[in-house]
């Protein structure tokens, strides 16, 4: 496709062919061993970093801004106590009271007040079975489950089940590796069913070295829900109907993020997740603190007010997050920066490299 011819609605404009062999089933041997690809959207020129050149790319002033989610173990298994038969699903949420959201697979027909026997993944000698019960029936297959335990959703979640690794890392199970490296070093509020993954390449010394060159950071919190894993099924994408997600804006940021701001500084948004948050909220009015669900679509032609650059890892094509980064520095740049990612064997994904977007 020439690029006179995209059609910033068509699904089909954000896509492109990844070979197999470039996508990173397995973290890097250190977090902060990424690739950097860094795209200039005024001068358009492109440059191969690393990770460890972030301090020298920003400027003394300049705010990041992270996402600090925790990822729950919220793949679980078990089986139905009415027949005996095998099924495994995902945690989503905790709603008030204690409840919890849950989405899953298994062979016939779920139906309200049918009870699943959940086993333990790692430790199935050690732990007794947890009984769940399916309380009601909500849209996408999503049920509303009562455990039958007085112990708290993330405590039980410790217990019974394991990181939920997306499908194209193709193991089910997550290693002992996915318990520490997926999940970013500054994760603080559990509700994440998957990573912001940009975040995953920071260490303490590597924020540590930004705040002594005066490259500050402040913290969001949005919770990655199930929508990150389902892929948009529609050829419009003003036709796509967008997951919700929770996030956070704290007081103490939003007033960070106004002082950066107006001393004439930039704010870097740490992965979509941050950019979402704070893009949801500036979409209100000033930035101020908030909570709540947001369902915003960034997608092109967007006005962004409430970031100027954005650190994100390669995405999948035709998905949303391809979609806003292609908002942001442009479809064909974008575009072209990927073609120049595959002919230089970056490492695409969750665990991959990053790209710097100024």
């Amino acid at each position: 496709m020439t690029a006179p011819d995209r059609d910033p609605d068509s699904l089909y404009t954000y896509s492109y062919e990844l070979p197999e062999e470039l996508i990173a089933k397995e973290p890097p041997e250190r977090r902060d061993g990424a690739r950097l690809m860094v795209l200039d959207r005024e001068q358009k020129t492109i440059e191969h970093r690393t990770i460890r050149d972030l301090p020298d790319l920003l400027r003394r002033g300049d705010r990041l801004v992270l996402n600090d989610t925790r990822v729950v173990p919220a793949r679980i298994v078990g089986e139905r106590s009415a027949t005996g038969g095998k099924w495994e699903g995902l945690f989503l949420r905790r709603l008030y009271g204690g409840d919890w959201e849950i989405i899953g697979q298994t062979r016939g027909r779920l139906t309200p007040g049918e009870t699943i026997t959940l086993k333990s993944i790692h430790r199935p000698d050690e732990t007794p079975p947890l009984n769940v019960q399916l309380v009601e029936r909500g849209n996408d297959g999503v049920w509303i489950t009562s455990a039958e335990s007085d112990l708290d959703a993330f405590e039980l979640l410790d217990r019974y089940g394991t990181v939920p690794l997306p499908p194209y890392m193709q193991r089910k199970v997550a290693d002992d590796s996915d318990w520490s490296r997926y999940q970013t070093t500054f994760a603080q509020t559990p509700g994440s069913v998957a990573a912001p993954t940009a975040g995953l390449h920071f260490t303490p010394e590597l924020l540590a070295e930004c705040d002594a060159r005066g490259i500050t950071n402040s913290r969001v919190t949005l919770h990655v829900g199930i929508g990150t894993f389902r892929p948009v099924a529609v050829d419009k994408l003003s036709e796509h109907d967008m997951h919700s997600e929770w996030c956070i804006l704290p007081e103490t940021t939003a007033d960070e993020l106004n002082q950066t701001r107006e001393s004439g500084s930039r704010v870097i948004g740490v992965g979509t997740t941050s950019v979402r948050t704070l893009e949801s909220v500036a979409a209100r009015g000033p930035l101020t603190a908030w909570q709540g669900e947001t369902n915003l679509f960034i997608r092109p032609p967007y006005e962004f007010r409430a970031i100027d650059c954005l650190l994100t890892n390669f995405h999948l094509p035709k998905s949303t997050l391809f979609v806003l980064v292609c908002a942001l520095a442009g479809t064909d740049f974008v575009h072209e920066a990927y073609r120049q990612a595959i002919a230089h064997r970056y490492r695409f994904f969750s665990y991959g490299d990053a790209m710097l977007i100024l």
